[in-house]
This record gives structure tokens, sequence and C-alpha cells, in this order.
């Protein structure tokens, strides 16, 4: 049916014939009663679009989320009214936080009795409204497939984000001529971005070009703009080093001489202090998270700073610029190259690699222990996949030494949850994510409390058959607070141990290979035969318990101020240990 060409269908048709239309293959959801209209008119559409039932509602947004991050496309998660539609919540604040678009469509009690706390009612636009950016609850049929095709273009326009469209189950089961249409939309309030003005092209080159000691913060907009070619190439002319967020990584190839690695509270020490002591910021697609500044009256105070930002609520909100740009990344950067003046910048680079060099001799690698660092894992996978995968990462420890020890030269190649530090968005992202990265090898990067935040989706995972490798390191601590607790609490681990049920009789529960794994040397070994597999396998990595994560700045204190690993010696073998669980 093409565009404009009218038909009778339902609600309940309308919505698949409208997700077929924005060119959605794959839905994440789970089934209740005022979305079973909906359900029961997928039948019509299984050639079209393939349903995958999770096993808990906030799977079902995280792997929409991890979707949409792997593939740029919007992903769609579905659920029914109540208890269904609040389990989404988590996972729309995870996805609004880190601007990735997906679209949550739930079920609602018949508009009747909306009002009346009928049987399962929530007001799920109203409880979403801070965590989404923007929300529907459709009361007339004949809206419903406008308010459809307008959600996704909120998602996915300017900075990407979540919307949640309600619909009462009398609208999906009442009828309409099913109209699709071509319209350009013009929403009133809503301007996704703006272009460029000659005068800040002609001042952004100036600034660059007057500059003795610059550096790019490469953010997560880079991959959403997919600016990656003109960060790089503004970087190569100028010989800018880049500085890259967690969610920037990937931005610029690890592998390259001007890529610093990761700046911030758990950043390279060298990162940090070119940052501290460079005279020009350029903020590309980033908003200056407080895990990124450090003390804001101490940061970078000798720079002068250009922020290039698609949404203008993020400029001068945090940090003060000079020049602010509002307009997206990549159109930008492409003007201004060419009046930027090719520089070598010896001096500067020279200094940044002495910074390096001093911080090398403190590398985890370097460490002789006689128990399995987590650190150590994970440069191992990257040896292990030859730094090809498609890595999910956790929260927590594992996932700042995810950053550090496992080098992404590719795009889109490192999920994470950033901003909110979602526990458990792992394992239903890499469903999602596996959707669309069929033919690439995905691990997750998993902590043995994370995992249990979501361990109900490895059902999911075994459903599906997904090609993907569950990297679980378990150090029987919450290990980020138990650092937290150890640096600032006197080592009083107070709730921080967490017990784990036996992840390969788990694996074995759920129907899929698992292996343990203690010691440095076998791990290439393990990965090889779980590398063979082509479902799910479960790896659980027996790591030691005090493992800290260096650098590390202080909540609120000055970039620069870096708590160092301590050098190896023979008492410590450079891990501060503490063996006390709690004092």
């Amino acid at each position: 049916m093409s565009n404009n060409e009218q038909q009778q269908l339902t609600g309940a048709e309308i919505i698949w014939e409208c997700l077929i239309r924005e060119g959605v293959e794959t839905v994440f959801g789970y089934p209740g009663g005022t979305i079973l209209p909906t359900y029961d008119a997928l039948n019509k559409y299984r050639d079209k679009i393939h349903h995958v039932l999770v096993r808990h509602e906030q799977g079902a947004t995280h792997m929409a989320d991890g979707y949409a991050r792997a593939s740029g496309k919007v992903g769609v998660a579905m659920a029914t009214s109540g208890p269904g539609a609040t389990n989404m919540i988590t996972g729309m604040a995870t996805a609004m936080m880190d601007s990735s678009p997906i679209v949550c469509i739930t079920g609602q009690v018949s508009s009747a009795v909306i009002g009346s706390d009928a049987f399962q009612e929530i007001d799920i636009t109203g409880a979403a409204l801070p965590v989404t950016k923007h929300s529907y609850l459709v009361m007339d049929i004949d809206e419903l497939a406008d308010t459809i095709r307008e959600a996704f273009y909120v998602a996915r326009s300017g900075r990407p984000g979540p919307v949640l469209v309600d619909i009462p189950k009398d609208i999906q089961n009442a009828k309409t001529e099913f109209i699709y249409s071509n319209k350009e939309f013009n929403l009133l309030g809503y301007q996704p971005q703006e272009d460029v003005r000659d005068d800040d092209i002609n001042i952004f080159a100036m600034m660059v070009n007057n500059a003795k000691k610059p550096v790019i913060l490469s953010g997560h907009g880079v991959l959403l703009s997919y600016a990656y070619k003109e960060v790089l190439e503004l970087a190569e002319k100028a010989s800018i080093p880049i500085a890259t967020t967690l969610l920037g990584i990937g931005g610029a190839p690890d592998s390259h001489p001007l890529v610093l690695g990761m700046m911030g509270m758990h950043g390279e020490s060298w990162v940090n202090h070119a940052i501290q002591d460079a005279d020009l910021l350029i903020a590309c697609g980033m908003r200056f998270d407080d895990r990124v500044t450090g003390n804001l009256k101490t940061y970078s105070p000798n720079s002068k700073k250009i922020h290039i930002e698609i949404d203008p609520s993020e400029i001068n909100k945090v940090v003060k610029v000079e020049l602010a740009i509002h307009a997206d990344l990549g159109n930008a950067l492409r003007k201004v190259i060419p009046f930027v003046s090719k520089t070598g910048r010896k001096e500067w680079l020279n200094t940044i690699a002495g910074w390096h060099s001093e911080s090398q001799m403190r590398d985890v690698m370097n460490i002789k222990t006689d128990t399995l660092l987590g650190a150590q894992a994970i440069r191992k996978i990257w040896e292990g996949t030859k730094g090809n995968a498609l890595i999910v990462s956790d929260v927590g420890q594992h996932q700042m030494l995810e950053a550090q020890y496992y080098e992404h030269d590719d795009p889109r190649t490192l999920l994470t949850s950033g901003g909110l530090g979602t526990m458990g968005f792992s394992l239903p992202a890499a469903i999602g994510a596996s959707f669309h990265e069929k033919d690439r090898e995905i691990w997750v990067i998993v902590g043995d409390g994370g995992i249990q935040m979501m361990l109900m989706e490895l059902a999911t995972a075994v459903q599906e058959n997904v090609n993907i490798n569950i990297a679980i390191i378990n150090n029987g601590y919450l290990g980020m607070v138990r650092q937290w607790q150890q640096m600032f609490y006197e080592a009083r681990y107070v709730e921080t141990p967490i017990s784990s049920p036996d992840f390969l009789k788990l694996a074995d529960a759920y129907g899929m290979e698992g292996y343990r794994v203690e010691k440095l040397d076998e791990i290439i070994e393990t990965m090889e035969k779980a590398q063979k597999n082509t479902g799910p396998t479960l790896i659980e990595f027996v790591v030691e318990e005090y493992e800290m994560v260096y650098p590390m700045v202080p909540a609120g204190a000055d970039l620069h101020e870096m708590i160092i690993r301590p050098l190896s010696d023979e008492n410590n073998n450079g891990q501060l240990k503490v063996k006390e669980k709690v004092k």
C-alpha cells in the first residue's frame, strides 16, 4: 500500500502498518491485557516483523536501546499497561540520558475508564514525562497513524531520545481509514537543528589557528551525527589530540596516534593533564558531565572553549564557553575545516607523550599477581577478538576497565549506559544489538552484581539463539561501590559483598554453554571454545576481590588531582589490598 492510500483497519493493525513503514523489522515486547488487540493483530504481520518475547519489560527497553545504538535506527519496545508500562521507566531513562532513539508503545485501559483507577491503570505518560523526549496518549483513532509517525520523527531527529506512545484498548479495537501521510513535519516549538553562521565559522577557525595547546573533546554526538571522518580530518589537519568521553569511544580509532584515550574520573592520567593544560578545548557533541570535568572551578582553567552541540539546552549549562555553535556536528566541521591551517604542534604533542610515558610503568598488565585481574581478562578478550568485537558493557569497575583496556577502532562497537549508569543494561542490550549486528562477534562485559539484575533475559538469549558471549567478571563484590568504601569509608564494606549462584549450573539450566576461568593463561583457549559456538555462551572470570580502577579523580576534586596506581612492590604487587571485609 503506497503513501496516502486508504484502507479500513483497526487501531491494532494501524500500529503494525506504521512500524513497517518506518522500517521496523524487530520489536521487543511482552503481552498483557490492554495490549492484547495489538498482539492479536501481529498474526497478520509475522512475515514482516519479528517479535522477541522478553522476560521483563525493562529488558525490552534495553533491547530496543541496544538495537538503536548498534544500528543508528529507532528501536521499538512494547508492553501492556500498569506494571508492564512502569517496568519500562528505567529503560526509557537510560535511553534519555544517552540520547538513544527508541519508541515505546504501551497499551492503556479503555478511554471510558481512564481516571477511575481501573485494573492496571497508570498515568504512564505523566510518569514517563521526565524520562522521555516526548510522550503521547492517543484518544482518537484518526490520530493514531500520525502520532506514531510523529513519534519516530521526534525520536530520531535532532538530539535523539526515547518517545512513549500510550494507546487505550478501545482505540486499538476501533476501525478507521488508514492513511499514512508523507507530509513534512513542522512541530510548534521544536527546532531539531540550526545551521552554522558564517561569523561563527570564521571565529572557530581563528581560535584553532591561534591555539598552541588545543584538545578535541570527542563525545557521543560524534557517533550520533556520523561525524567520525570530520573529527579525524580536523585533528589531522591541525595536529590536535583527541580525548574521548566514555560514550564517545569509537568515534575516533583508539589506534590513531592523535587519539589519547578516555578523559574524566577514570580517564587516563595523560588525557586529564592535557585537558587541564590546554589553551583551547573543542567540545564535539558532549555535555560536560560531572564525571568528565571534576571540580568546575578548576576545570581547564587557562583554555578558551568551543562547544558544538545539537541540543541548545546543553550549551553554557555546565561550562561557560567563548564560542557556542548550535548545529549538527558533522555539518559544522565540514564548513570550518577548509579555513583551519595545517599545523604541526610538535611541542604540545611531545609534552603529552611525556605524560603518557610516565604513566605506562603503572599499567596493570605489568603487575605480577597470583590472582587474575579483571583488567587482564578484558585485555585478553581484546587480544582474542583482535579488537573487532562489539562490546556491550555493564556498569561498574569492569565498565571502566573495558574503556581502558579494550581498544576500539570502529564506531558503535562499545555500547554502555553512561549517563544513568544502569546495572543490568548489558545483557538485554547485547541481545537487541545482535538483531542488527548479525555477523559481528559480540561480547557482554558484566559484573557478578549487574548480571543478576537482568538474569532472566538469559532465557531470551537462548530462545532466540543469539550469538553472544557473556563474560562475567566475578569478584564477589559490588566492585565500584567497594572501591569507594575502601578509599573513602575506611574499608567498611557494608552490603557490598554479594553472593552469586553457580553460574555454570545456571548456564546449564538455561540450556547454554558455560565455562569458568581462574588463570590468565586459560583465557584465550576458553575464548576459542566460545567463539566456535553459534548460540549464547557464558564465561565466568573469577578475579581478584580487591582490584582497584586507577586513575581515579575523587568526586568534586580537581581533574588533575588523580589517585594513581601505586608502583608495584613485593608487599602489594601494585594493588591496594585491604583484607578486612568490615571494620
